[in-house]
């Protein structure tokens, strides 16, 4: 497959966000273990939602990533910086089912909170989870993520990282 990569990082290519590997997407955002700790509405995707979805963020230049795996060329999931108010943006992740619990995503994160930082002079990022993805606040942690409150709902902590 033909990716633009953007960066990398040890054992991850960053890339574009890439038409082909909407299947791959569906796969993920439609597993119900991971669509039960990324949205408080839980729904099937169709083709036609993921590729409208890449559509849109391609046109609006998101700063979103697919992440490939290095030695086998698979898709792991995606990264985004989905806003930036302040100068501080909002990480969102997303890792498909069978690459979990393989580091990616304290790896990933690490990668983009250096992307962040250093190549867009962000001055910090935060991000909102739900209190019971005790595994995502604990890789959160390792990256140098605090607990800053609550959330935007009442299951969701607020987390933050300053430069």
């Amino acid at each position: 497959m033909n990716y633009q990569i953007v960066f990398e990082s040890e054992n991850i290519l960053y890339v574009k966000l890439n038409k082909e590997l909407i299947n791959d997407y569906l796969v993920m955002i439609n597993d119900p273990d991971v669509a039960n700790k990324i949205s408080h509405e839980i729904r099937t995707y169709t083709y036609e939602d993921e590729l409208n979805w890449v559509t849109l963020k391609l046109k609006e230049n998101a700063i979103c990533f697919s992440m490939i795996e290095k030695r086998t060329g698979d898709f792991i999931g995606n990264i985004e910086i989905m806003e930036i108010n302040n100068n501080i943006g909002e990480l969102g992740i997303s890792i498909t089912p069978k690459k979990q619990n393989q580091h990616f995503g304290t790896e990933s994160i690490k990668a983009l909170l250096k992307y962040a930082y250093e190549k867009l002079n962000l001055d910090g990022m935060e991000l909102n989870v739900y209190s019971t993805n005790l595994k995502a606040i604990h890789c959160y942690e390792k990256n140098g993520f605090i607990i800053d409150g609550p959330g935007k709902t009442d299951e969701d902590i607020h987390m933050i990282n300053k430069k």
